[in-house]
């Protein structure tokens, strides 16, 4: 007891002492003062826990000598002084950051931090270029600390001038840290989005300017955690920094890059396509690169190229890194591989027929050269055939289980001391990291879905043709977490058109005409209601989609149409026409299941013909009806014409 009540009074001593310096009037003195308080802080544990003593230590220490300390440091260090005096300053500076470092750190309200802390921001970002790497790296590590409260990051964005951070950032990444989490919080803290909007633009610029003649990884790898996450207002339509970033890019991609490189590019580059949908198309796939005269094969074929061999090399293995702290690097990177394999297949496909979007597409549009893009084409068919092999496995082990039990023993977990697992399948330990709701699944069934539309690969076909109970199943989810629905359907677009009927039994086996009927009749009962505008015209256009996959599995359905189908013309004829005018793309998926409904009654046997003649009837009617409320669009009314035709005929 006797020694630490003397520890006790020791260190009281000490405080008061450090006090009664911090107070003098004169700078030397309280520069004593604030050396003897840093070396206290880190040699005395027992100080350093005790918050109300921090706290009244840091109130001690006079904030505008702390604040001249800085200025006055960092205004000699860059002047031609002598050594003694340029050492005397780079001291003043580095003590003076140290000790900010060391309260933002031990202060007990440093979660919010208060004014004294959050006034010094200023003044920490511009001593950065005149400080030591060691005493820049504490200074970044402060401001990263402050700016990651709204508070903080809008003291941040007020300050003027950024350029010590962005001359800095290639050699100190913690800079770009200090932007990234200073604007994402300023979002929510700032009301002037014009104005921070101009501010992340003009120093993105900086930035891509500071890291010429680097490999710029830890740049785009900002770039790729920043845009995706910036609110829509506050990107820049246009910036005049794109093209330079695309270069950077490409010379990344040319020039063997690490692990992180690749992740770096691959993120980049999905975040790219998604934020600019119009230029990046353009700047990934369509520059030729640096010297478009070389022998070598073009930047943009490289890129997916990479891509590709990335996905080929981690896919087989991926399942085993499931449950590891690795998967959710490896995850987004494999995620953005698969989304710019999806934009890129989107590019292919305008590119080679232009007439579906004159106004994306222009002859400077496309870079490779027909042997690459056969090489492409191989690459491609071969990387999404591990990618359903993957997404086989991943179905299985997360939900497969026994064949014959009920689903919720399936569902079944263990908890052990190495943490929870389901019992009879296998998957990611955390709740809601299963197979249903992980990007990286959402982005290889769109990749796969595209291909198989788009390509006509029956090998493929057939193997895709594997994965319909999966598909069927992502589809009955509905709108989850992820949602799967139009990828599903523009995979089962594919898969329908495999040989022998072998994609239309895939999806009948699996309930896949059940669970899309079901769908479209819901979305088609609630068109034209109250629930219209932009989530009625999405559901509209899902609509289109499920009909073209239905209408194709009707029309190879053999000797005719199955009587449990016709209860979608019993639902259909039901239906109230709606009087007010509608969305072009809800008028056209109305015509649609009209289309769909006929091919149906079409088909069917004569005798389920005549039971059914009330819902001819009424669905003729129907078709009428819209006929005279559709007007100016020539395809819809030839369309409806042959319904009309169709169904008169068959009364």
């Amino acid at each position: 007891m006797s020694e630490n009540a003397s520890s006790a009074e020791e260190q009281a001593a000490s405080v008061q002492k450090i006090q009664t310096l911090l107070k003098a009037k004169d700078d030397t003195s309280r520069f004593v003062g604030l050396a003897l308080l840093k070396s206290v802080l880190d040699n005395t544990p027992e100080l350093r826990d005790n918050g109300a003593s921090i706290t009244t230590l840091w109130e001690s220490i006079p904030q505008k000598f702390l604040d001249r300390l800085m200025r006055t440091g960092a205004k000699q260090s860059s002047s031609n002084s002598s050594g003694t005096s340029r050492k005397d300053s780079n001291d003043m500076l580095d003590l003076a950051v140290s000790v900010l470092h060391t309260f933002v750190a031990l202060l007990p309200d440093s979660s919010n931090p208060n004014s004294r802390l959050l006034d010094r921001i200023p003044q920490l970002v511009s001593c950065l270029l005149h400080c030591s790497n060691d005493t820049a790296r504490l200074a970044l590590e402060t401001l990263v600390s402050l700016v990651s409260q709204p508070g903080g990051a809008k003291v941040f964005t007020a300050v003027e001038d950024l350029t010590p951070l962005t001359e800095i950032a290639p050699s100190q990444p913690l800079a770009l840290d200090t932007l990234l989490y200073a604007w994402l919080n300023a979002m929510t803290a700032t009301p002037d989005k014009n104005t921070l909007r101009a501010k992340i633009d003009s120093t993105v610029g900086s930035l891509v300017s500071s890291f010429k003649g680097t490999d710029a990884v830890t740049l785009l790898s900002f770039l790729a955690s920043l845009l995706p996450r910036l609110e829509a207002d506050l990107i820049t339509h246009n910036p005049k920094w794109l093209p330079a970033v695309g270069k950077y890019i490409h010379d990344l991609v040319a020039s063997r890059p690490t692990a992180a490189g690749r992740a770096a590019f691959a993120n980049l580059s999905a975040a790219l396509l998604e934020v600019y949908p119009l230029q990046a198309p353009r700047l990934l796939f369509a520059e030729k690169g640096p010297d478009p005269s070389s022998p070598s094969p073009p930047a943009s074929y490289l890129l997916i190229n990479l891509l590709l061999v990335d996905l080929r090399a981690t896919l087989p293995t991926l399942l085993t890194q499931l449950n590891t702290p690795q998967y959710p690097a490896t995850a987004r990177r494999l995620t953005s591989a698969f989304d710019t394999l999806s934009h890129f297949i989107g590019h292919l496909v305008r590119a080679t027929d232009p007439s579906n979007h004159p106004e994306q597409v222009s002859s400077s549009d496309w870079a490779i050269t027909p042997d690459h893009l056969l090489q492409l084409r191989t690459a491609v068919s071969e990387t999404l055939a591990l990618a359903a092999e993957h997404l086989r496995d991943r179905w299985d082990a997360a939900v497969a289980g026994a064949m014959g039990l009920h689903r919720d023993a399936r569902a079944a977990q263990t908890r052990t001391d190495s943490g929870a697992h389901r019992t009879l399948s296998w998957d990611a330990l955390g709740d809601g990291a299963g197979a249903a709701d992980d990007p990286l699944i959402l982005a290889a069934v769109r990749a796969l879905a595209i291909w198989l539309r788009e390509d006509e690969n029956d090998l493929l076909r057939r193997e895709a043709c594997g994965l319909g109970d999966m598909l069927v199943e992502l589809y009955r989810n509905g709108k989850g977490a992820v949602d799967f629905r139009r990828p599903v359907l523009v995979a089962l677009e594919g898969i329908v058109e495999a040989e022998k009927g072998r994609g239309v039994a895939a999806v009948l086996e699996n309930g896949g005409w059940e669970v899309l009927a079901g769908d479209l009749v819901r979305v088609f009962e609630g068109s034209g209601g109250s629930g219209g505008g932009a989530a009625g015209e999405e559901d509209a256009a899902r609509g289109i989609e499920v009909v073209r996959v239905l209408l194709r599995i009707a029309e190879a359905e053999q000797p005719g149409t199955r009587e449990a189908w016709m209860d979608l013309v019993t639902r259909v004829a039901g239906w109230a026409v709606p009087d007010a005018k509608q969305a072009a793309v809800v008028d056209e998926f109305q015509v649609a299941v009209l289309q769909l409904v006929t091919t149906l009654v079409a088909d069917a046997h004569p005798g389920l013909q005549r039971r059914y003649v009330h819902s001819i009837s009424a669905v003729l009617g129907i078709a009428e009806q819209l006929g005279r409320k559709i007007r100016g669009d020539r395809g819809l009314e030839e369309a409806l014409e042959d319904v009309v035709e169709t169904l008169s005929a068959l009364r």
